[in-house]
């Protein structure tokens, strides 16, 4: 057989990209962990501290208060996505009444940024919600959410709209590839409703699950944008995330050096999160194939 040539343009674009990730993204994380072991403010002079930076994030308060905000986030958000992206693909894939409108509804996000999200919640939650809640006499929405030790709350409820698109289509996708025969045999057998849910889908879904899975706690332990756009880590630091945390006090606290640590630390956690997702689900996947 004849091997086909490849057109050299490919290799010139894939080329092309890998200098742009190694100079634009591999030497900055180099250069991160080497400032890690100095004292360098982002300007000036700087001296080699070795492992002293790394010791003093475990015991800064800021750092571990930002550490267990950004978990309690994550965990809570990533299980309430799923959980909405899960009920979405279903009610699409059963052809309900309003599919239409619940595909604009939770792809509506998708096409906006983050930033952009976050803004436009930031006046809602400021200045519509607000008055009627005060019609309504409901105490909880007549202040703005945003400024009170809630705020976690309506960062969260922003998020899973906005990150429901993604994890839907994936599951949307999962379902698709089911054999509707499989169904047909569970309905001769007597299973329907829920029991057919939890015994024939979501088993089923268990690729489409992993994806979602380890890409929401990674995306949402990094969580950045919402929460600059819509609190800016407040009211104090009660929305401080780590992602927050690292560029508040890096770039304009005089503190490159040390958030350069608290980053390689980040980067750790995040990776080896994932990676024991990955080991774990993988797992179950493998016994749900046998």
């Amino acid at each position: 057989m004849k091997t086909q040539k490849v057109n050299p343009i490919y290799y010139i674009i894939v080329g092309a990209m890998t200098v742009c990730f190694f100079l634009f993204h591999t030497i900055p994380f180099i250069q991160g962990i080497f400032y890690s072991f100095t004292d360098w403010k982002g300007y000036g002079n700087w001296e080699w501290v070795g492992l002293r930076n790394y010791l003093q994030l475990f015991k800064d308060p800021d750092v571990i208060n930002a550490y267990k905000f950004t978990f309690t986030f994550a965990l809570i958000t990533t299980v309430l996505v799923n959980l909405l992206s899960l009920v979405l693909a279903c009610a699409l894939n059963a052809n309900i009444y309003c599919a239409g409108f619940l595909k604009a509804a939770y792809f509506l996000p998708y096409m906006l940024g983050n930033l952009m999200i976050g803004f436009i919640f930031n006046y809602i939650f400021a200045n519509i919600i607000p008055p009627i809640g005060q019609m309504l006499g409901i105490e909880m929405l007549s202040v703005n959410i945003l400024g009170t030790d809630k705020a976690m709350w309506g960062i969260i409820f922003v998020t899973v709209w906005a990150s429901s698109a993604f994890n839907t289509l994936v599951y949307t996708a999962g379902l698709k590839a089911i054999n509707t025969d499989i169904y047909e045999a569970a309905a001769i057998d007597g299973a329907t409703g829920f029991r057919r849910f939890w015994l024939i889908t979501f088993p089923l879904l268990a690729t489409s699950f992993t994806i979602n899975m380890v890409l929401s706690i990674k995306g949402f332990l990094m969580v950045y944008d919402q929460i600059m756009a819509m609190t800016n880590g407040g009211p104090g630091m009660t929305t401080t995330s780590i992602a927050v945390l690292i560029y508040k006090r890096g770039l304009s606290g005089g503190q490159f050096a040390y958030q350069s640590a608290n980053a390689v630390i980040l980067f750790i956690v995040v990776a080896t999160i994932s990676l024991l997702q990955l080991r774990f689900l993988e797992k179950r996947e493998a016994k749900l194939n046998d």
